[in-house]
């Protein structure tokens, strides 16, 4: 029953997805009837799926649900606006409703009273709606019953396989159908090939004896047959034929996903520690070969001959253990859409609340990602795009006296970023006015007054990760308790990555999350500041330089350098670190980082060489250090940490406010 109730969790939260998604684009495309149809199989689907729990609110109002998909496929209903509210409310009520029986295996208490409400609703808006007090029953016994057992169903979708896929292709949704007729059924009046010729839309049939055949021969007056069978057309047509002999039937809806053809690739759900054991061996493979590299170097001056061949032998290894972990980190990467695909649908919900309209674009759902990262975003996302509608997204009206477009824009995006992840939000709404918000933070108490007076604007723009602060006037069911931005910060830096937030009074806010892609294997120059061995990832780093020491020139309470041309500040990174430098000689050692405008000149101790290492997030007393991109151990035993340049930028800029 575990192992049923796992598999349940996971399909029934895709299939409420996937309603949700073809729903959404069905109002932008009325009528389209690739999107109805997937809507009705999800529903479909996942009204035969909760018939298995006791779950019996959720299957009669995905039953209404079904009931008025089917009359918007058949043209019998207007796929309006209304008809979409009332949908997506049984979406997110089934979401709810599915998460708290994942939590304690009970459904809400209101469960039930929501449930009649919300399908009174639904069958509202079907043609020739009658009320909910003389509607027909909504959970006959036609599935769970005697020989309705789920057990049959694997077998007869595996024998009718073929058929399936054939129908499933022409986007016929299925019914299965197991017909057990009691022995007595012809003294009853029960005629089963009548029957069975009534039903609408066959697509397989398959007839078997309940019990073996008598020696002597079938007893003609005894019923002894089995009967499974498939149907292109919904339970409820069926059930109108089956009503007289409804305790020896079982129906079942047949997934869709049954339709892959047996060519096609088939996907294969592993428990994640396993891949997590799989991805942290191959990771210590990779240690082992760069172990492996110093030890080769050894016999090098006695026998030349055997070094060459170790070395070939040693680098062959290495592209082996390397190809191989990066195939083992692929298990364990996940479409950054899974954290995006509920945020249409709340933009939706948390506009409509509020009376504002807004556009969502999102862009990069497929960057792939750590599902660790993945699964941490949620939340994060979830407060960002509330507080974009909330607080910076303006009432049409007041959009159209600014000569904007009524509708706000908002636009998720994701994109890979020196060696990471850059997730960016960002709206065309009113923008942070930093005086308005050292004035909140004043009036809430959430800094001392004496130093909010001396703030900068980017200090002041940083009040809002403060717990407590907030710009809300009222506490609503979406703002106004002081509780988002501070918890964004602190679940992105327990992912080991950091948040950017920049605003313009009147043109909007972008705000950037900085992530790590997870442990992966990446390119690192090695480099000595301050006494001591760092990483910079070989793709933050635009050149190398060795110039005359003479040639920096101070300028203000740094220093700079024209190179090629181009002015450049520098920065010793050993003072970045907090370590003391080493004195400068005739010559300075320069690694230059960034492009264009951002471009800065860090000086370095030394260089070392170029290694392939596992590069793995910071973790414990590491996680969340600003600058630390993560850790790797060398082939000697040593741990490397790997700088994150932008981050220690990102400090120096916050603490001189330029760069």
């Amino acid at each position: 029953m575990s192992e049923l109730l796992e598999q349940f969790l996971v399909e029934s939260r895709e299939l409420v997805q996937a309603a949700a998604d073809d729903l959404l684009a069905l109002e932008r495309a009325p009528g389209d009837p690739a999107r109805l149809d997937g809507a009705f199989r999800a529903v479909h689907t996942l009204k035969g799926s909760v018939a298995l729990f006791d779950l019996a609110p959720l299957g009669a109002a995905l039953h209404a649900g079904e009931d008025l998909l089917e009359a918007l496929r058949r043209g019998a209903a207007a796929p309006d606006r209304a008809a979409m509210d009332t949908l997506l409310a049984l979406v997110g009520a089934g979401e709810a409703w599915i998460e708290a029986f994942a939590a304690d295996g009970h459904l809400p208490e209101a469960a039930e009273a929501e449930g009649r409400a919300l399908e009174a609703a639904l069958r509202a808006r079907l043609p020739g709606a009658v009320p909910a007090a003389t509607a027909p029953p909504l959970a006959p016994p036609f599935v769970l019953m005697g020989a309705a057992s789920p057990d049959w169903l694997p077998t007869l979708m595996e024998r009718e396989a073929a058929a399936i896929a054939r129908a499933q292709a022409e986007g016929k949704a299925l019914t299965a159908l197991r017909y057990v007729p009691t022995a007595d059924c012809f003294f009853l009046g029960d005629d089963p090939v009548a029957i069975l010729r009534a039903l609408p839309g066959p697509v397989a049939l398959h007839i078997a004896p309940r019990e073996p055949w008598p020696a002597e021969g079938p007893d003609p007056f005894t019923c002894n047959l089995v009967i499974e069978a498939l149907f292109a057309a919904p339970e409820a047509a069926l059930r109108q034929v089956l009503r007289l002999v409804a305790d020896a039937v079982a129906l079942a809806p047949v997934p869709f996903a049954a339709a892959v053809p047996a060519a096609a690739p088939r996907g294969l759900r592993v428990d994640s520690g396993r891949v997590d054991a799989l991805v942290d061996l191959a990771g210590e493979l990779v240690v082992a070969r760069n172990g492996l590299a110093h030890l080769v170097a050894a016999p090098g001056v006695e026998d030349p001959a055997l070094a060459r061949a170790l070395a070939e032998s040693a680098a062959g290894l290495g592209r082996l253990a390397e190809r191989l972990h990066r195939g083992a980190l692929g298990l364990r990467l996940v479409p950054l859409g899974r954290a995006f695909a509920r945020l249409p649908r709340l933009a939706r919900e948390t506009a409509g609340a509020l009376g504002k309209e807004v556009a969502l674009t999102v862009l990069g759902e497929g960057v792939e990602v750590d599902r660790i990262v993945v699964d941490g975003l949620s939340d994060p996302l979830l407060h960002l795009l509330r507080n974009a509608i909330d607080h910076g997204i303006e009432p049409a009206a007041a959009r159209e006296a600014a000569g904007k477009p009524r509708a706000g824009r908002i636009t998720l995006s994701a994109a890979r970023e020196d060696g990471g992840i850059a997730v960016t939000l960002s709206d065309d709404g009113a923008g942070m006015d930093p005086a308005r918000l050292r004035e909140v933070a004043r009036a809430r108490g959430v800094a001392d007054p004496a130093a909010i007076d001396v703030m900068d604007d980017r200090e002041a723009l940083d009040l809002v990760f403060r717990p407590g602060f907030s710009t809300a006037g009222a506490v609503t069911a979406i703002s106004g308790r002081g509780v988002g931005m501070d918890a964004v910060r602190a679940a992105v830096e327990a992912l080991g990555g950091r948040v950017a937030l920049t605003s313009t009074p009147g043109a909007g806010t972008t705000v950037r999350l900085l992530l790590p892609g997870g442990a992966a294997v990446t390119g690192v120059l090695t480099l000595r500041a301050g006494g001591e061995l760092y990483g910079i990832p070989a793709e933050a780093v635009a050149e190398t330089a060795r110039v005359p020491a003479a040639s920096l020139r101070p300028v203000g309470a740094g220093e700079a350098l024209v190179l090629r041309g181009r002015t450049l500040p520098v920065l010793r990174l050993a003072a970045l670190l907090g370590l003391v430098p080493a004195p400068r000689g005739a010559t300075a050692r320069l690694l230059v980082t960034g492009g264009g405008a951002e471009a800065v000149a860090l000086e370095v101790e030394g260089f070392g060489e170029r290694l392939d290492v596992l590069l793995r997030p910071p973790q414990g007393l590491l996680r969340g250090l600003p600058g630390l991109a993560g850790t790797a151990l060398l082939g000697d035993g040593s741990a490397l940490l790997v700088l994150d340049v932008p981050g220690l930028l990102a400090r120096v800029e916050a603490r001189t406010g330029s760069a």
